[in-house]
């Protein structure tokens, strides 16, 4: 372009050169000179019109080059752009590995949770399984226990009855020497030309729903001992002492005679206290008052023998709950800890020697003791108040 512009510029200086020396040249080239000169002024219009040509061609070609600069910095930029894509997806690729890896960690240690929970659902049903079969074991063995002691009740309270005769001078008769042949009592003692009738009485089967109309019904039964002069008119039916939680009266008044329900434990108060009135030589000249007094202590007796197995036996069937659920809610280990300790323990109570009496005096001397060391220790004072199904008010 610079080369075309230079040779314009030359031909323009010899034009109005050309042209300032006219005057001087020849006539002959004048002519020749005139003719070059148009043809230089044709030839520079040509290189022109050329100029212009190539003057749009370069606004053209501009334009194109500032397109392509456009071009090439879209394209630079797309370039970034598809740089940060790439950035991004190889994140997001490397984001979405890692969480498969977590995902696969996650289901590993559920898979491994579940096993561990399974296993222990296992052990703690074949726990449950075990702890119900020893549950059902130890009830059969209790209830079998049970119906063995039902079984001996009447050998027991005869060999008991004979013992306490024996100890203390009373005689004592078995059915065969019973004076009355037709109806015969399990066992009756003598005391003052009167017969005592002792009958033993034991449910029939494990069902104890029944016991206490059965109690009942004995107790109407026993108008055929009554009905003789020579017994005594006060009876008494001797029950099992596991089965008082089901008897809801103690005393019936029949009429002619009454009935007392005890149990085994009581049997010993009751015939001593009945030997007591052997001490009055004569018996049949005391005063009402006496007779009262003596009625009196007899039926405290009664009373209290059946109220301390009363509450013996509430006690006894709440440590035996006591016992089943420390067995089946304790953990393991403290339960194994808890059968080392109580293997360990020994209770020693009082031995009771034969012929060695136990004096009223000794035993209020220690309770006054107790109750000292009580105060000294600012114990409060309990009054315990157990309520039992079925106790009226006299017995409260």
């Amino acid at each position: 372009m610079e080369t075309v512009l230079l040779v314009i510029l030359i031909l323009i200086g010899l034009a109005t050169f050309f042209k300032k020396n006219n005057n001087s040249v020849e006539n002959g080239n004048s002519e020749e000179l005139t003719k070059k000169i148009s043809e230089l002024e044709k030839s520079l219009s040509a290189k022109e019109e050329n100029i212009k040509s190539l003057q749009k061609e370069k606004e053209i070609l501009k334009a194109k080059l500032d397109s392509f600069e456009k071009i090439k910095t879209e394209k630079t930029q797309i370039e970034e752009r598809l740089k940060l894509v790439e950035h991004e997806r190889n994140n997001l690729k490397n984001k979405n590995t890692s969480l498969l890896k977590e995902e696969e960690g996650r289901n590993e240690t559920l898979r491994k949770s579940i096993e561990s929970t399974n296993t222990l659902q296992q052990s703690l049903k074949d726990e449950k399984e075990r702890l119900n079969d020893e549950r059902v074991r130890e009830a059969k063995e209790r209830l079998e226990k049970m119906k063995l002691k039902w079984g001996e009740h009447e050998r027991n309270i005869e060999n008991h009855i004979k013992l306490i005769c024996k100890n203390h001078v009373i005689k004592y008769i078995n059915q065969e020497n019973f004076p009355h042949s037709r109806n015969k009592p399990d066992n009756s003692i003598e005391i003052m030309d009167q017969l005592i009738v002792f009958d033993a009485k034991s449910p029939a089967n494990d069902d104890l729903s029944n016991f206490p109309k059965y109690i009942k019904l004995q107790t109407e039964s026993l108008k055929k001992y009554a009905k003789h002069e020579d017994v005594k008119k006060d009876l008494f039916l001797v029950i099992p002492s596991n089965t008082l939680h089901v008897i809801n009266q103690f005393t019936y008044n029949i009429g002619d005679y009454n009935v007392y329900i005890i149990t085994k434990d009581a049997l010993e108060p009751i015939i001593l206290s009945l030997k007591k009135i052997e001490e009055y030589e004569f018996a049949d000249k005391l005063s009402p008052e006496e007779r009262d007094n003596i009625c009196r202590i007899i039926g405290k007796f009664a009373h209290t023998t059946k109220r301390r197995i009363q509450i013996d036996q509430f006690f006894a069937d709440e440590f035996l709950d006591t016992l089943s659920k420390a067995g089946s809610q304790l953990p393991r280990e403290i339960l194994e800890s808890v059968i080392q300790f109580e293997n360990a323990e020994k209770l020693n109570p009082p031995m009771e020697k034969r012929k060695k009496q136990i004096l009223t005096t000794d035993l209020k001397e220690k309770s006054d003791q107790i109750q000292k060391e009580t105060q000294m220790r600012d114990i409060p004072q309990i009054d315990a108040q157990i309520k039992f199904k079925g106790e009226n008010e006299s017995e409260k």
